[in-house]
């Protein structure tokens, strides 16, 4: 039997029957399980936690972004630009992406001139807060901008701002403030209508892909509003003016600071309000000191400049007229042991005489021949002692003691300015109220507001005043300088010695307070120079120019027709007849009066400051 018949007659082994019927069943549960898994999950992001991943994922992709809108431009009186917003562009990054690509963070470092341990480390300390959004560099010019984003590295982005810019930098910088980074008022005009300026930033919801750029708007939230422009009272050309006129008289007599404003006098609008030294507020590197509106915070003693409103109170009693004549006693009143002297003899003078030859004896006789309540009174109604409510942040409020504290040489100081407190903005809009026949008109920074005024003075008391005053400026008077060809010119000079908490020292405020032309008021103005030290420090001598320079050019710019034939020749009186007694004050005058209101170098509102 060959060998493959033996195989073929051997048994078979069967194989073991398949079960299919089961191999069936297990995979139709698995599948059926697998459905039922995948429905069930559908459900479940679908219907019960849809809002719970709907938020995760527009938390990932769907963002609300503020849309910046442009700061309101502040114009001056004609329309010329003081402060405009410029766009520019801020870098940002998103910390979890940009770590991503931390081998290029010391190139993104040196192109934003960054130190690039310290932007590594910010964005490691960005993404363990989980936070996607941190500012690398505010405000960058577009050009600037695009060299970092051209470097296109992960997570690093540019949105859209606004910067503010001056043209006039320190020329304006007192009177217009700045704001800060975001755009917000901190000080200054800035400040005061930051809400009317600053507008309201709109809103939208956008779509960002994985590095943060926008792929699609979804919807608009909410419009941007720009802001209001602010068209102020404040004439370009005349500030500039002023500026320069300040910045030359403060160079020529070595003082270390110095404030004028210039009022229009019917409407009390501020048509220049200049500072020195000055900052630029487009860049604010400077002495915080220097950033301070001298003309509406800093307090002085006002000196003889307030002796038109002693005589106003002598007018209003009935007891003078512009006709009386006082004595001069020969130069020299003993009041309560202490003695008031004039720098010479003047003799007998009448009221304009006095304001000429500034008499501190003859202004001394009209105070003490007053009751207190009556002097009291006329400090009172120019406002001594009260805001002017021009809107200006910090504005002070002077220093006017109460009637019932003063003692006989307290009243005899005030006399000729002691012993109360005034600003350069008080001081202008006193002398306007005389300007504008006893009607005193606050001031105002806005071009065309007119606030409500009242009647201080009889018409006819403030006209034989202004006369009074115009002698002032006259050959004879001490404020010859203050003259302006053409134009007939009502003022007074003013001389202090500079007061701290301890006494009076031998520093020196100058002053010179007018308006022109003196037949009609148009301009009031006020300089104050403080501690002059070259070539005199008297306010004819000091003072006085700046206002005649100011007031001459002001005429031209203004197109004031002359009030005086052309032929009027100036006749500049010598430096001794423009010099004015600075007397010798007790360090007792600053008892009760200036204690804690009298410093150097000052906190808002209080003292007199440098």
């Amino acid at each position: 039997m060959t060998a493959r018949r033996r195989a073929h007659n051997r048994p078979q082994r069967r194989r073991p029957q398949t079960n299919l019927r089961g191999r069936l069943q297990f995979v139709l549960l698995a599948l059926g399980l697998g459905v039922a898994a995948v429905v069930v999950r559908a459900v479940d992001l679908q219907l019960v936690r849809k809002d719970f991943y709907q938020a995760q994922g527009d938390a990932r992709f769907l963002r609300e972004l503020e849309i910046p809108t442009s700061r309101g431009q502040i114009l001056d009186r004609n329309g010329e630009p003081l402060a405009v917003s410029t766009p520019v562009q801020s870098i940002w990054a998103n910390p979890p992406a940009l770590l991503g690509n931390a081998e290029r963070i010391p190139e993104l470092a040196q192109a934003l001139a960054m130190d690039p341990a310290k932007l590594l480390a910010d964005a490691q300390a960005k993404a363990k807060a989980n936070s996607e959004f941190m500012y690398l560099r505010r405000r960058l010019p577009p050009d600037r901008a695009a060299q970092v984003l051209a470097l296109d590295i992960a997570g690093v982005n540019a949105q859209r701002e606004f910067r503010r810019y001056y043209p006039g930098g320190e020329v304006v910088a007192h009177v217009l403030g700045y704001t800060n980074i975001d755009d917000i008022g901190l000080e200054g005009l800035e400040l005061a209508y930051n809400s009317w300026l600053a507008g309201s930033p709109g809103s939208q919801r956008v779509i960002r892909d994985r590095r943060g750029l926008v792929v699609e708007t979804v919807e608009l939230l909410r419009a941007p509003e720009p802001g209001r422009d602010l068209e102020l009272s404040i004439d370009r050309r005349l500030q500039y003016l002023a500026y320069r006129e300040l910045s030359a008289a403060l160079v020529e007599h070595n003082a270390s600071s110095g404030s004028m404003v210039v009022l229009d006098a019917p409407t009390g609008e501020i048509l220049a309000m200049v500072n020195l030294p000055s900052y630029n507020n487009n860049s604010r590197a400077s002495e915080p000191a220097n950033q301070r509106n001298r003309a509406v915070i800093d307090l002085f003693e006002p000196g003889s400049v307030i002796k038109a409103f002693t005589l106003a109170a002598g007018l209003e009693s009935g007891l003078f007229t512009p006709e009386s004549v006082i004595d001069t006693e020969g130069g020299r009143l003993l009041v309560t042991r202490h003695t008031v002297r004039d720098v010479r003899n003047f003799g007998p003078l009448d009221l304009a005489g006095i304001l000429a030859k500034s008499s501190n004896v003859a202004a001394t006789k009209i105070a003490l021949a007053l009751d207190n309540e009556q002097l009291w009174s006329v400090f009172n109604r120019i406002g001594i002692g009260q805001s002017t409510e021009s809107g200006f942040p910090g504005e002070a409020s002077g220093v006017l003691p109460p009637a019932q504290r003063w003692g006989t040489l307290h009243k005899a100081t005030m006399a000729y300015g002691y012993a109360i407190s005034v600003s350069a903005l008080q001081m202008a809009q006193a002398y306007g109220a005389l300007a504008n026949r006893g009607r005193l008109q606050p001031p105002t920074f806005l071009k065309g507001e007119r606030k409500p005024g009242r009647q201080i003075f009889d018409p006819a008391i403030a006209d034989a005043l202004v006369r009074m005053l115009e002698t002032v400026t006259e050959p004879g008077g001490s404020g010859t300088r203050a003259a302006v060809a053409n134009y007939s010119v009502a003022g007074k000079t003013g001389t202090t010695r500079r007061a701290t908490s301890g006494g009076y020292e031998n520093r020196y405020v100058s002053v010179f307070t007018g308006m022109i032309p003196a037949s009609d008021p148009r301009l009031v103005g006020v300089v104050v120079v403080n501690d002059p030290t070259g070539g005199g420090y008297y306010g004819g001598l000091v003072a006085a120019p700046v206002f005649g320079r100011v007031m001459a050019g002001a005429m031209r710019l203004l197109d004031i027709p002359p009030d005086r034939a052309a032929s009027t020749v100036l006749v500049h009186a010598p430096a001794a007849d423009s010099a004015e007694l600075v007397p010798e004050l007790p360090p007792e005058l600053l008892a009760g009066f200036h204690q804690g209101a009298v410093a150097d170098g000052v906190r808002p509102g209080r003292g007199v400051v440098p």
